[in-house]
């Protein structure tokens, strides 16, 4: 998967969330988690932009981390709505989940193989 393949994925996952949160009942606990997986499911498509310009092989690793760290976030919250929620019908938060799964998969394996290219790197140099 390219870079803007993944970029793309990402803002599907950000705009599946986005629809899913508009479908979920209004009580306060569920509105304030939504808020959040709305903030965290977003960031990690916009910060992976930031990926995408990072100044050093340092830098993108850091930036990946941090998309890393968002998705997860968003996993917890959307595991807490789906425990939690009395109706989710039709919101598709199950498909939302396993993406979010293999979002989380994706950027795993992409900074282990960052951070093991840096690691050759350095090696070399020394």
């Amino acid at each position: 998967m390219n870079q803007i393949e993944l970029q793309n994925r990402l803002t599907i996952f950000s705009i599946s969330i986005i629809n899913m949160v508009k479908s979920l009942p209004k009580d306060f606990a569920i509105l304030h988690l939504s808020h959040q997986i709305t903030r965290s499911g977003s960031s990690a498509a916009l910060n992976y932009g930031e990926v995408l310009g990072a100044e050093s092989k340092k830098d993108f690793i850091y930036k990946l981390k941090i998309v890393m760290k968002e998705l997860r976030e968003t996993l917890v919250g959307l595991n807490i709505i789906k425990s939690t929620a009395r109706s989710l019908k039709g919101s598709g938060i199950d498909k939302i989940i396993q993406e979010n799964n293999e979002l989380i998969s994706i950027f795993y394996k992409s900074v282990e193989t960052a951070e093991e290219n840096l690691r050759k790197q350095l090696i070399k140099q020394s």
